[in-house]
C-alpha cells in the first residue's frame, strides 16, 4: 500500500498533474474489497482557450465542476455509453482537468477503465481526497513517459489537436539475453 495522494498533488497545472498521475494506483472500494489499477495513460485539458476542453464553450451546467476546486471528480457520458473520469486540477475558476485514458492491461481505454472500477455518474462532483470510495496511491515509481497528441478530439482546432498533451508510460523493451 502506497502513500495516498493529497489535495496539494492536484492543486497544480494539468500539464504537471497529467504526467505525474502515470504510474500511480487508482483505488476504488467495491463490494468484496478494493480494486487497484496502475494508471498508464492520461490527457490534459486546459482551460477555455483549449478547443478540446469541455470548458471551451464557457461555463454550463455540465462544465461547472471544471471551474471548481482541484481534486473534484468530473465524470461524463461519452457516446451515450461510456463514463469517462477526469480529475479537476489547478486554481478554482480556471477550468482544467486530467482524463484517465488507460490503466494496466487490459484496460486500454477510458471506458473500459471506468466500467471495471464501477465509476459512473454517482462519482461526478465528489472529491478524490475525501470520498471514501476512490483515491490515488503513490507507488513512488518514476516511469519513463512519452508525450503524444491527444486522441478523439477531431472537433478541436488543429493547434489544440496537435498539442502533445497525452502522456503514456513508455513500454519496457524486453531484455535480450546474449547466447
Amino acid at each position: 500500500m502506497g502513500v495516498i495522494l493529497n489535495g496539494e498533488f492536484f492543486h497544480r497545472d494539468c500539464l504537471e498533474v497529467a504526467p505525474d498521475l502515470c504510474g500511480k494506483e487508482l483505488c476504488v472500494r467495491c463490494e468484496g474489497g478494493v480494486k487497484r489499477l496502475v494508471i498508464m495513460e492520461t490527457e490534459a485539458y486546459r482551460g477555455e482557450e483549449d478547443t478540446a476542453c469541455h470548458a471551451s464553450k464557457g461555463r454550463t451546467r455540465r462544465t461547472e465542476i471544471l471551474y471548481g476546486e482541484s481534486g473534484l471528480i468530473y465524470v461524463y457520458l461519452c457516446y451515450g455509453m461510456h463514463w469517462l473520469m477526469n480529475i479537476v486540477t489547478g486554481e478554482k475558476d480556471q477550468p482544467q482537468a486530467v482524463l484517465l485514458r488507460a490503466a494496466q492491461k487490459p484496460f486500454d481505454g477510458p471506458g473500459k477503465l471506468t466500467r471495471y472500477l464501477g465509476i459512473d455518474k454517482s462519482f461526478n462532483g465528489c472529491h478524490i481526497c475525501s470520498d471514501p470510495r476512490v483515491w490515488f496511491e503513490d507507488s513512488e515509481k518514476k516511469p519513463q513517459l512519452v508525450a503524444l497528441p491527444r486522441v478523439g478530439i477531431d472537433y478541436a482546432s488543429e493547434e489544440y489537436r496537435l498539442k502533445p498533451w497525452r502522456f503514456c508510460i513508455r513500454p519496457q523493451r524486453p531484455v535480450r539475453r546474449r547466447k
